[in-house]
């Protein structure tokens, strides 16, 4: 007959099977809705060519990797770097940090102002953030198209102070793009910033005027410390959607200033290279992959220091 120690270890088995059964269908649909597309784009990377735009299945090559970077020359065929791509791939990681930055300095205050009114005006001034999320992103970014374009409202009321006698050309710059991701993205990053100064004790900020410490004292020694979660959380959040931004370096950019989201819909559409294409995507997917882990590995250290 078996001791109660067995026994308790057989029904903690039990448990434990019974568990992964119950996990088992959407451990299942989770693989085939996620892993699944990852996986195939993990295959078609080191796939060869198709000669329409697909790929030669179960013929390998390692051509789509050597793509990202690197070109073959048309009469030698030998590797040289690939400007073109190492530009893309400079100009996204620019613009994302720079949005990023750009958000932060405006979100900041305005998520401060939001958590310092009373719990009815807040409200208000917290639905009035969510609304551009109501819209769909192409109509925002058309929106903005209107604003900056050569007619739009920022050169007309330039023109009538006085302030410039010719329109700025904003519209197909990286100014122009990082205008629109800038506008498109800084709720994701006023929403979190939000969320950790609702929690900020500000007998603190109190205290620390007490000891008379200044303004700009109190905001490093005590205020950004302690919404610092909000800061990095709003941080991935605006630069991993910036990174892979498709529509907005699209309208905006004209198509001639291209971030890594139109270089890969670029390659799986006119350049007919599915295999660049999904090296492509994955090289992106591990770049947001680091961001993440730079957020995890934050946000562990901040939990452990306030216990």
């Amino acid at each position: 007959m078996p001791s109660a120690r067995e026994a308790a270890e057989n029904a903690r088995r039990q448990d434990v099977r019974n568990r992964w059964l119950l996990s088992a269908p959407s451990l299942l649909i989770i693989f085939l809705a996620a892993a699944g597309p990852l996986f195939v784009m993990l295959l078609y990377s080191v796939m060869a060519k198709g000669d329409y735009g697909d790929v030669k299945l179960w013929q390998f090559s390692a051509d789509g990797w050597f793509g990202v970077l690197f070109q073959r020359d048309i009469f030698d065929d030998t590797l040289t770097l690939n400007d073109a791509h190492v530009a893309i791939f400079a100009r996204s990681v620019k613009l994302s940090l720079a949005t990023t930055l750009i958000t932060l300095l405006l979100g900041f205050p305005t998520a401060y102002f939001i958590a310092t009114r009373g719990e009815r005006s807040r409200e208000i001034w917290l639905f009035l953030i969510t609304i551009p999320f109501w819209t769909n992103l192409l109509i925002r970014t058309y929106a903005m198209q209107e604003v900056i374009r050569n007619e739009g409202v920022i050169n007309t009321a330039l023109l009538k102070l006085g302030l410039i006698s010719a329109p700025v050309q904003m519209m197909y710059t990286d100014m122009g793009i990082l205008f629109g991701m800038a506008y498109v993205y800084l709720p994701l990053m006023v929403l979190p910033l939000y969320a950790s100064m609702e929690r900020l004790d500000f007998r603190l900020v109190e205290a620390g005027y007490d000891l008379y410490a200044t303004r700009l004292k109190v905001l490093w020694r005590i205020i950004i410390p302690m919404v610092k979660p909000g800061v990095i959380a709003g941080s991935i959040l605006v630069f991993i959607p910036s990174l892979g931004a498709y529509v907005t370096p699209r309208v905006l950019g004209g198509g001639k200033n291209m971030m890594l989201g139109n270089l890969i819909e670029l390659q799986f559409g006119q350049g007919h290279n599915w295999p660049l294409g999904a090296a492509i995507s994955i090289t992106l997917m591990a770049i947001v992959m680091v961001a993440l882990l730079f957020y995890v590995r934050n946000a562990a250290r901040a939990g452990a220091r306030h216990g």
